[in-house]
């Protein structure tokens, strides 16, 4: 969440900042200066009533040490009332801090000056494109064709042992999606990151720490009994190892790497556009991290992406990078960069992968801080994250766009994770 301190010394830019995203700060900003401003009045009262306590406190020892019985009695009375109107102040604040902490989670983060203007997916900008689109010949099929042909994948088992959204991998395509995870964190491996593995359940506090909870969109599965989440992405559990964290300023970058199932309720969607791999509530994913310096952020935010782009490259897809537009950008996000694959049977760009700087919102929520050895307190971090890489629109584009007469031709870089080099 947004500090305080740039709320208080700068609203009018907190507010136009925000019109980027599409929101209407000024109410909910004037509500947190209004309330900031009567907890510190509560507290300043405390403050004095506790130094009056303290004086009193002192003289009824000498009042009664010269044998003023009476004066120290009556000081005594004093005292009582003062402890009654510090609890009464004590309430006040307490109340007017959660106020506080209510309408701050409620605030989104600041859209970095690079984030264009624009309301939805339309409007944002595409910044690099790469690979060569293939020109099937023959009967082109969408991949939820292909996997039915080839047996691969199968979504009428998964409806039966689930629900809609929940697929089974069997065969060559059990093994393709083991390969594409593996692939991923070796190639995580290579470029620094560390490999963790976290539990794909979480309690509240996580979510809240990365920004998940207030859940306001209804994504996330909750275990009731429990009052724990199901991950929507790995970036919950890995970037919530340092919660309450203060970090060597020596050691930033930390850079871990995760794979886990991913959960999503996806409440509403709905269409052709979501059909097949298009749109799961269930699927795999390698998530990358980074802690960074928040002198140094951006250039981790170019590092993450050009270790994306690599992967892409790699798998021999066609793709393009956006650049976020205010309006389709997340709750949390300072810059965020889409990497979208072409479905060459579809015919149309699939996004594979998010990369997000989030600046101090996530850090300021976490308490995730650093110190370096002058420094005369900790200061807070940035947190980056990126999928690296979602699998099942890769394995959708990957299907498709390496469809043979004979069959799906295996990307080579695949092969020998796969142990085999053609799906038919």
């Amino acid at each position: 969440m947004l500090t305080l301190k740039i709320i208080q010394d700068n609203p009018d830019f907190v507010i136009e900042r925000l019109k980027i995203k599409g929101y209407n700060a000024r109410e909910i900003v004037q509500k947190i200066i209004e309330t900031n401003n009567k907890r510190r009045d509560s507290q300043a009262k405390v403050d004095l009533l506790k130094a009056e306590m303290n004086r009193l406190s002192k003289e009824i020892g000498i009042l009664f040490r010269e044998g003023k019985t009476t004066e120290a009695n009556s000081a005594r009375e004093q005292t009582a009332v003062l402890k009654n109107e510090i609890k009464e102040l004590d309430a006040s604040f307490s109340e007017f801090d959660e106020q506080l902490s209510s309408l701050l989670v409620n605030l989104p983060n600041l859209p970095n000056e690079l984030v264009p203007a624009g309301t939805t997916a339309d409007d944002n900008l595409e910044v690099k494109r790469g690979g060569v689109i293939p020109q099937l010949s023959g009967e082109k099929l969408p991949h939820w064709e292909l996997i039915k042909k080839y047996d691969i994948i199968d979504f009428d088992l998964g409806t039966k042992l689930t629900g809609a959204g929940f697929p089974v991998y069997k065969g060559k395509g059990a093994k393709l999606q083991r390969a594409l995870i593996n692939f991923f964190l070796d190639e995580g491996e290579k470029a620094g990151y560390r490999e963790v593995l976290p539990p794909i359940v979480v309690n509240e506090a996580s979510g809240f720490g990365t920004g998940q909870l207030p859940d306001k969109e209804g994504m996330m599965y909750h275990i009731t009994a429990e009052n724990f989440y199901m991950v929507p992405t790995a970036e919950v559990p890995v970037t919530n190892i340092y919660r309450d964290v203060i970090l060597d300023e020596a050691d930033l970058p930390v850079k871990n790497m995760a794979y886990t199932p991913c959960f999503r309720r996806e409440a509403g969607s709905w269409g052709a556009h979501v059909r097949g791999l298009n749109r799961l509530h269930q699927f795999d994913k390698v998530e990358i991290v980074q802690i960074a310096h928040p002198e140094k952020s951006y250039e981790a935010l170019d590092q993450m992406l050009a270790h994306v782009e690599n992967l892409i490259i790699k798998l021999g897809l066609p793709y393009r990078i956006l650049r976020l537009c205010g309006g389709d950008m997340s709750f949390t996000s300072a810059l965020t960069y889409d990497f979208e694959v072409f479905s060459a049977a579809q015919e149309r760009w699939l996004e594979v992968s998010s990369v997000s700087n989030f600046e101090t919102y996530q850090a300021n929520r976490l308490k995730c801080r650093y110190k370096g050895k002058d420094s005369k307190k900790p200061e807070l971090t940035h947190t980056l994250n990126g999928s690296a890489l979602a699998l099942p629109r890769i394995v959708a584009a990957i299907l498709e766009n390496n469809q043979t007469g004979t069959g799906i031709k295996i990307p080579d870089v695949l092969v020998p994770y796969c142990g085999f080099d053609i799906i038919n």
